[in-house]
């Protein structure tokens, strides 16, 4: 792994430097959560306690803890960082758009393959989230240790933990990695075991791990820290005496508190007693923070009086801050601490939130749907989808489904458009009473893509419902011929045999007859027999009596005459524009033959 950190010192001396911020990514059961337990778990074991700090969605791993982790792989003379700042997202989704100054919050991803299952739905969204905000990552190859005849070696290095294992476990591992690297390079990336990539900017490297057995974890803690310093130190440099800078990565209610932020500090320092602009709903919130507070050490974290106050945090790090009047502060939003007490510093600061926001509003249209989300990531990440899959949007916010959602969805002007699509939000009551009085249907769930499909779905069949609905009420187009020797009634009605040539022979539609160019219209069909039941339609190859109200046969109509079912020209748009798919192919023929006719002398005629 030298290679990753050998020209560290290379960059120029950046001042201060912050932790490294690392966002954990992956498929559900891929074991993203199990990683992290372990990483903060092994860091307990190895008597950190006191150094690692567990934050609120972040847990803190300092440099000495991952050196002793990490053993020979890393040398903690060699790195100039701090650490690392792990961010425990509920979902990649929530990370789209955890954002500092308009790029992701994270500065490096993990994201995390089960390498027995390769990727997966939310895999592949990962990546595609990834690809969007560009940020690096490495990929963790999980799993190892359920390999067929794996010999588990606990937290070696992995290349030390494959020379233990048979040639035929290796074997097995290498084919699923070699999948995995597949997989990656279909998505763009060019990629390779980590100990043979040459520049991690332009090629991905994967670390084989078991969250398990934690082999391979030295391996990912030093590619992490290796990558940091060597391509981002100076995207780590920060000002330790200026105005903290934050994203929010949840908002909770804390008994004693109310509600309160879990936030990621990213630049600067925040202090108890500061005044700060926190993203909301409808308005940047200025407030002042009441306490700072952190989690005891791990080994404390199940005691009643979890947090301690302190007086200040500095970047990079998580924290949970109490202040009032924080109730419609927005996950995913922007903290900013303000510095100096005059109104020009603090409406500085308030423009600078709106227009982070801003960058964060979805375009919206007059008529479209509703979506509803669980933080700004992923309301944006929901608007990309459907902007990709040209779904308008009515109204688009954050927050659990409420009844002023389902009266919004209400007022779409089309059907398919009376729709609230949820990602990862709950329903209120009221809003689950409102839902069920109304025509509003509520699509839920937390895998962006798998909502826009359902959606697409639904919309699918409302189509087909429209079209046989409309199929229903439309004349089809039909050619017949009057058989020979098949006059069974003269007038009154006539009543003739005839065979179906194509199209669709429906009762009660008037019959014409071309001369030229233009159909004559000559009665109406009042019956149809068929093998003497009567029938209502009769389909082309058929032969059938049929009784046609106005014409006497051997005046208007003769034995061996070619009749049509005369077509209104707005039945004849629809079908040849927006039915043409719903038909049978005679039904086709016939319509073809019938406009070609119309359009000798009129060339627009059913256009």
């Amino acid at each position: 792994m030298s290679d990753t950190n050998s020209d560290a010192d290379a960059s120029t001396d950046a001042g201060p430097l912050r932790t490294p911020i690392v966002a954990v990514l992956g498929h559900v059961d891929h074991g993203k959560t199990t990683l992290l337990d372990r990483i903060r778990g092994s860091a307990v074991q190895e008597g950190e306690a006191g150094a690692i700090t567990q934050h609120i969605g972040a847990t803190a791993v300092p440099l000495d803890t991952i050196s002793e982790m990490a053993g020979s792989l890393v040398d903690p003379t060699d790195f100039d960082l701090p650490g690392l700042l792990f961010i425990d997202t509920p979902g990649h989704h929530s990370f789209s758009t955890l954002r500092s100054r308009g790029g992701a919050l994270a500065d490096i991803a993990v994201l995390v393959v089960d390498v027995n299952d390769g990727f997966q739905p939310q895999t592949e969204e990962a990546i595609n989230i990834l690809k969007r905000t560009g940020t690096p990552f490495v990929v963790a190859a999980n799993k190892v240790d359920t390999t067929p005849g794996w010999n588990p070696q606990d937290g070696e290095p992995i290349q030390r933990s494959l020379e233990a294992q048979s040639d035929r476990a290796e074997d097995r591992l290498n084919e699923n990695l070699y999948e995995l690297i597949g997989d990656l390079s279909e998505a763009g990336f060019s990629a390779d075991f980590y100990w043979r990539v040459q520049d991690f900017r332009s090629n991905i490297g994967v670390v084989p791990v078991s969250a398990l057995t934690s082999e391979g974890i030295p391996d990912l803690l030093t590619v992490l820290m290796g990558l940091s310093q060597r391509y981002m130190k100076e995207d780590m440099s920060v000002d330790v005496s200026g105005p903290g800078v934050g994203t929010v990565l949840e908002v909770k209610d804390e008994r004693g508190f109310g509600a309160t932020l879990d936030v990621v500090l990213y630049d600067g320092v925040v202090r108890e007693g500061d005044t700060i602009v926190v993203g909301g709903r409808d308005e940047p919130i200025v407030t002042e923070v009441r306490a700072l507070l952190q989690p005891r050490p791990n080994a404390e974290i199940r005691a009643e009086k979890q947090f301690e106050r302190v007086e200040e945090v500095r970047a990079a790090a998580g924290v949970k801050i109490a202040a009032p009047d924080l109730d419609d502060a927005m996950s995913g939003a922007p903290v900013r601490v303000v510095r100096g007490d005059d109104e020009a510093a603090l409406e500085a600061v308030k423009r600078e939130v709106r227009e982070e926001l801003a960058k964060i509003e979805v375009d919206t249209a007059e008529d479209g749907v509703v979506v509803k989300a669980d933080t700004l990531g992923s309301l944006e990440a929901m608007a990309n989808a459907l902007d990709e899959a040209e779904v308008p949007i009515l109204r688009a916010e954050v927050g659990d489904i409420a009844p002023r959602d389902v009266t919004v969805a209400e007022t779409a002007k089309e059907s398919k458009h009376q729709v609230i699509l949820g990602f990862n939000v709950d329903v209120l009551p009221d809003a689950e009473e409102a839902l069920e009085h109304s025509d509003v249907r509520l699509f839920a769930d937390d895998v962006i893509y798998q909502l826009v499909e359902e959606y697409d779905e639904h919309v699918a069949d409302l189509e087909r419902a429209q079209q046989e609905n409309v199929l229903e009420k439309i004349t089809r187009p039909a050619r017949f011929r009057i058989l020979e020797d098949h006059t069974f009634r003269q007038n009154d009605p006539a009543v003739v045999g005839v065979e179906v040539v194509s199209g669709t022979v429906q009762n009660n539609r008037s019959v014409a007859k071309f001369e030229g160019s233009e159909p004559n219209r000559v009665g109406t069909l009042s019956g149809i027999q068929h093998q003497g039941d009567d029938v209502e339609s009769a389909q082309a190859g058929e032969r059938v009596s049929v009784a046609i109200d106005g014409p006497t046969v051997g005046r208007q109509i003769e034995e061996g005459d070619e009749l049509w079912i005369e077509l209104p020209e707005k039945h004849a748009k629809i079908l040849e524009q927006e039915l043409a798919s719903e038909i049978r192919a005679d039904e086709i023929e016939a319509l073809k033959a019938y406009l070609e006719k119309r359009r000798k002398t009129d060339p627009f005629w059913g256009k």
